[in-house]
């Protein structure tokens, strides 16, 4: 039996056809971002920090100096639907307590750019 060229067509073992399937990307994460105000007390971002993000007392405290003096923090990272809820979660709920407390999400590797 001659072989014959290969056309571009799938492949065939026997009597079944081998299609390759496209490679699937995992799908980009995002960093939940809390920045910095001069408004918004320490406490409240440590309350934040423990209530949505479920951060204990030290490591929220440590986010929250983090975000004190440089400026910005990176919280935790999601997925893209994950991250911006929890952003607006946050966001609502500082305005809803009268601070100004600004909290984004951001596509991974965002940070290295502004370094």
């Amino acid at each position: 039996m001659a072989s014959e060229p290969n056309d571009g067509s799938p492949e065939q073992e026997g009597d079944l056809q081998l299609e390759e399937r496209p490679k699937t990307q995992q799908p980009r994460r995002y960093n939940v971002v809390l920045h910095n105000d001069d408004y918004t007390t320490m406490e409240f971002v440590v309350h934040v920090l423990e209530t949505f993000f479920y951060k204990n007392e030290t490591a929220a405290t440590q986010i929250m100096l983090h975000v004190h003096r440089k400026g910005y923090a990176i919280v935790d990272l999601f997925p893209r639907d994950v991250a911006e809820t929890k952003a607006t979660q946050v966001t609502d709920y500082a305005q809803e307590n009268g601070h100004p407390l600004k909290c984004t999400a951001e596509p991974e590797g965002f940070d290295k750019e502004e370094k």
